[in-house]
Parts: structure tokens; C-alpha cells; sequence
């Protein structure tokens, strides 16, 4: 008997989102080829206290969905073995793989998502970058290896109207108050498990909008922004969102600007980039419509 048909009353298997790259990679093979190779983690989540990990190398003539297909069912049977469910949507990046990783997943009923809300991922990259490629035979350095930085430059757009709400301010909450963020009432959002590491004085930046008769809906047009990172450029304060979309959220006189720019970069160094959007109905309301913990970290080319 097959016991993975089985509906197993005790077996209460974890959910996770996933977050998936599959690219080349900084090692040159011994045929002389570039390494590519499939690296997948679930979103870390307060449901669950660890994190699924994997990783598949790909031969170079073989880059396809056929190939992806395979590996991905792979990836699910293993993720089963080690107790997680097949996820419902798995979260990517890279547009020139857009194609090949789209029809794999359609193939396995995957939901793919185009987005660049994948922290867990960066970090899991970033890892194989600093303590494991380096040390395998046929590394390279420099112009194989992806780079951490964001090479997007189209220009940010204004929120449309709608989702404006009536205020707006720039706002700063201690990272202690973000790790009870589980507890908070909210209607849409995401949130995920905080760095314990770090000192629960620390501040971090984020926009607070209000709508006193639209906040859910603001809430709810949020929610299918994937939304990313606060950036400054210039006097302007930008939501980086989705796969490569900018929204310009207002203008800051030029003072101010550079104040919350600077913050910006401090906490970067100091608390792990995190960042937040919050909507309520108004300031004094303990319930938000919507809230949405960010991180600004380097992106990979």
C-alpha cells in the first residue's frame, strides 16, 4: 500500500509558502561549464520553527522545464518526507528564467508568483555565497557570481488615488514590539519570526497610512502588491513592490528626506533591514487593517 495515499489522522504536516532560484551559479564544472543549479527553502513563518532547505545541480544542457518538472517533484516528495505539505504557491524573481519556471510549476499545480518578497531565499543564497561555493573546486569570483545589488531603474509610479488614504506619516517602532507583531489584530498582511538576536531597543523605520472609511480596502490592494522595501531617492519616499515595480508614496521636503535616509541606512547596519507598513482607520485604533513587515536588503542581479 501506497501510504502516501493514506489520510494519516495523527500526521499533521507543516505549511510553507516556497521561495525558489534556479540559475547559474559562480562554479565553472570539470567540463568546462557553468554550474547551474535549483535552490528552494519554505518562508519561514510563526507556524513553524524551521525551515525546509533544497538544493538540485542541473547540468548545463539540460535547463528546461522538463528538467525543473522532475526536480520539483523530487523537491515535494522529499519536502513529504520530512514533513511538510506540497506548497500552494512558490515565489521567484529571476524574469529571464520567468518562462521555464512558470510552466514547471503549472505542471506540478503550483501556483507560481512573481516576486521578489523572498528574504529567506536572499539569505539562503547569500550563505552559499560566503561559506560554501568558495570553498568547492571551480569557483569563481567576480563575474559568475550574482551580485547583490538591484539594477532596476525604472521610474516609480504614483499610488493611484484610491489607495492614498487620508494621512500618512513616517513612523519608527523597537524591534522588541515587532517580535510580538504575531499577536497583533490584523486583516491582511505579512508578517514573519524577527531576528531574537537583536536588542529589543532598536528602531525601525516604516509608514503608518490611515483611511477612515477605506482602510480595508487600502489593506486589501496592499496585499496584492507583494510589497518589498521602503527606499529614499532624492526627496522622495518609494515602495519597491512586487517584481520590479516602484510607487512613489509622497514627496518629503528635502530635510526630512535626509533624516529618514539616514535612518534607513542605519538600521540596515544594525537591525537587519527591517521595515514596515501599517494601515489603520485611525492613530488611536489598537487593530490594524493591514500590516506588513519589510526587509531592505541587497537584491541579486
Amino acid at each position: 500500500m501506497n501510504i502516501n495515499n493514506r489520510t494519516e489522522p495523527s500526521l499533521e504536516l507543516k505549511i510553507s509558502d516556497w521561495e525558489l532560484d534556479f540559475y547559474s551559479r559562480p562554479i565553472i564544472e570539470s567540463d568546462g561549464k557553468k554550474r547551474w543549479e535549483l535552490i528552494i527553502c519554505s518562508t519561514r513563518s510563526y507556524k513553524t520553527e524551521d525551515i525546509f532547505l533544497w538544493n538540485k545541480k542541473c547540468p548545463a544542457n539540460e535547463v528546461n522545464s522538463v528538467w525543473l518538472k522532475k526536480a520539483l517533484n523530487e523537491a515535494i516528495s522529499e519536502a513529504r518526507k520530512q514533513g511538510w505539505a506540497k506548497p500552494s504557491i512558490v515565489r521567484f524573481w529571476r524574469s529571464s528564467m520567468k518562462s521555464i519556471i512558470k510552466k514547471s510549476l503549472e505542471a506540478v499545480s503550483i501556483e507560481a508568483l512573481v516576486s521578489r518578497r523572498t528574504y529567506d531565499l536572499f539569505d539562503r543564497i547569500e550563505f552559499l555565497e560566503k561559506e560554501i561555493y568558495p570553498k568547492e573546486k571551480g569557483y569563481v569570483r567576480g563575474v559568475l557570481a550574482p551580485t547583490f545589488t538591484s539594477k532596476m531603474e525604472n521610474s516609480p509610479q504614483p499610488l493611484p488615488e484610491a489607495v492614498r488614504g487620508d494621512a500618512l506619516t513616517i513612523s519608527e517602532i523597537s524591534i522588541g514590539e515587532l517580535k510580538s507583531a504575531e499577536n497583533w489584530p490584523m486583516e491582511f498582511g505579512d508578517i514573519f519570526p524577527i531576528q531574537q538576536d537583536l536588542d529589543d531597543n532598536d528602531l525601525v523605520p516604516g509608514l503608518r497610512l490611515f483611511s477612515k472609511d477605506r482602510s480595508l480596502a487600502l489593506s486589501a490592494w496592499f496585499s496584492c502588491l507583494e510589497p518589498i522595501k521602503l527606499t529614499i531617492r532624492k526627496n522622495q519616499l518609494i515602495l519597491e513592490a512586487s517584481a520590479e515595480d516602484k510607487w512613489l508614496v509622497t514627496d518629503l521636503p528635502e530635510k526630512d528626506a535626509c533624516i529618514l535616509s539616514k535612518k534607513f541606512l542605519e538600521n540596515k547596519k544594525k537591525s537587519y533591514g527591517y521595515q514596515f507598513i501599517s494601515i489603520q482607520s485611525t492613530p488611536y485604533i489598537e487593530k490594524f487593517a493591514g500590516f506588513w513587515i519589510l526587509r531592505d536588503i541587497e537584491l541579486i542581479s
